[in-house]
Order: structure tokens, then sequence, then C-alpha cells
């Protein structure tokens, strides 16, 4: 792994927007070089200390999964190399982290599959035994399995917000009822090929989101980033029974264990208030952390 990057800092490209983790910067006008940043963040706070590696490992993630599912749904990758792009001294910035798009027109729609229970999910179904108005069968426990996976899109919220979760017909308002019905089967086939896979690796994937544009044609194309531990939740297989017998959420491949920390610091003798500045980590999180994302991708591509 390079040093880390919690900032890129390119001038020969025009920067486009920093999101929580990613820098985007444009190509011209049809083309977005996107740099995978090692900065983290937790209940939509952004962390002071970097995740040596973490845009790296999304990004080599990322192109592992947009290799497999290329069948079911063209992606936004040019193919193109993002060194070629930038000056000879900014290559260091993009090698390894970077991936070169095209520029789409976004869907303002996160789709959001879930295979079990959890999360807003699951406080949802204890609310009214459903989720984003889908009915579910009445005795489920939290992290269980679901009859079938579900589509629950949430409306994408401004920066530093939190995603707001939506019924399918509010999905079929913003984009018609056409778009909507091919937002949702190609995500839950999406969900159903890689859930597959990654359970041959002895990995669940309890949920997941994705994101797709529009491009000239106004064909639809997955975009972003593609089944990462930031916008999935990855559970360890062999842990799974005991955590859901246990009624606790197993163990993830992702920044739960940080985000666990975050809940028992103490500040001056208080509970952080999950508003910025965030809490300075400590090397031992910060190193646990990178273990947890470099076992998924060491797992899934092994």
């Amino acid at each position: 792994m390079s040093s880390s990057l919690h900032t890129s800092s390119l001038t020969s490209l025009p920067l486009l927007a920093r999101g929580k983790v990613r820098d985007n910067y444009a190509v011209g006008d049809d083309r977005i070089l996107m740099v995978a940043s090692d900065r983290i963040s937790a209940f939509d706070v952004i962390m002071g200390e970097p995740i040596p590696g973490k845009g790296e490992l999304l990004t080599q993630m990322a192109l592992f999964w947009f290799d497999k599912l290329g069948h079911i749904c063209p992606n936004h990758l040019t193919g193109d190399a993002p060194e070629s792009v930038v000056s000879a001294a900014e290559i260091p910035q993009v090698q390894g982290r970077s991936m070169l798009v095209k520029r789409l027109k976004p869907i303002p729609v996160e789709a959001v599959v879930r295979g079990y229970l959890a999360g807003s999910g699951w406080k949802e179904y204890q609310q009214g035994q459903s989720v984003c108005g889908v009915p579910l069968p009445a005795g489920l426990r939290n992290a269980d399995k679901l009859p079938e996976p579900i589509f629950t899109p949430a409306a994408k919220a401004a920066a530093g917000e939190h995603d707001e979760n939506i019924s399918y017909q509010q999905v079929v308002d913003v984009v018609g009822a056409d778009m909507a019905a091919q937002i949702r089967d190609i995500s839950i086939a999406i969900y159903r090929t890689a859930a597959e896979f990654a359970a041959t690796k002895g990995i669940i994937i309890a949920d997941t989101k994705f994101e797709f544009g529009l491009d000239e044609k106004g064909a639809l194309v997955l975009m972003d980033e593609v089944l990462t531990p930031d916008s999935s939740r990855y559970w360890p297989a062999e842990t799974y029974a005991k955590s859901v017998a246990e009624g606790i959420n197993p163990p993830s491949y992702d920044k739960q264990y940080l985000r666990d920390w975050l809940e028992a610091v103490r500040i001056n003798g208080k509970p952080w208030d999950k508003t910025p500045p965030a809490p300075r980590l400590p090397d031992e999180v910060v190193k646990k952390t990178a273990d947890k994302y470099r076992e998924a991708l060491t797992r899934l591509t092994a």
C-alpha cells in the first residue's frame, strides 16, 4: 500500500466535489476522475485520521465487482488509465486508488437491497412489520435472513445528512414506472449474484446500496462504487448463527468497529455528541479498522 492520502490535491484537473471518501475531478466534459481517499466517516462526520490503504482497498473491491457483474448491467468505467489524465507529479495521488469514469446523469435514488433484517430495516420492522412499505412475515429477529431479497430505496440526502427510506411508489414518482422497475429488478439481480458468490467465500452480504445514472442515450448505468464495505454490510458466515441466537448484530467487515469505539469514547467525561470535530482516533482503532477492510478483500478474492 502507498502512503496514506486523507485529501487529494490535484491541480491539473478542476475539482468537482469532495464526498466523504471520494474526490471527483472533471476530465473534459464527458469523464470524471474519482479518487478514493483514505478518509473514513462515522455518523456522517469525517474523522481527522485516515485509514491507511482504505482507498486502494475500496477501489480494488469495486473493480473486482464491476468485472464480475458486467453481464447484468453496464457500468461507468471507461477502461482508460487514471494516471493518463494527471501530471507526472500527481500520479502517486491517483495510482491504485482511482477510477476514470463516464460522466452520467445521476438518478437521485439510492437503490438499496436487503437480504437480511438489520440496521434501519430492523428498526422499521419493529414498528410496523414492514420495511419501506414492503410487508414482512411476523416473528423475524434482528439479523434474520428474509424469505427473498427486497428492494428498499432511499432518497439521497444533502451532504452531512442521513439518506431517508422511501417507498417504491416514491421512486416511480421520481423516475417513472418503467425506469423504477428496471432499477429494482437490476438491483435485486446484482445482489443475488454477488451474495451467491460471496457465500462461497464464507461471507454474507446482508444488504447493499447501488447508484445508477443515465448515459447520453438514456440507458441505465451502474456508477459510483459497488459492493464495498462502505456501501454494504458484510458478515462472516462462521459467526452468523451464534450472533442471531444471541440477538446481536454479527461482527461486520466495515466501520462497525470504529462506530462501537466512538459510541464508547468519553470526552471530558461525556459521550461524543456525534458532531464535528470527531475525537482523535488511537493508533489501535486505525489499525483494527484497516484490518477489517483488508480481510474482506482478501477473503473475497482469495
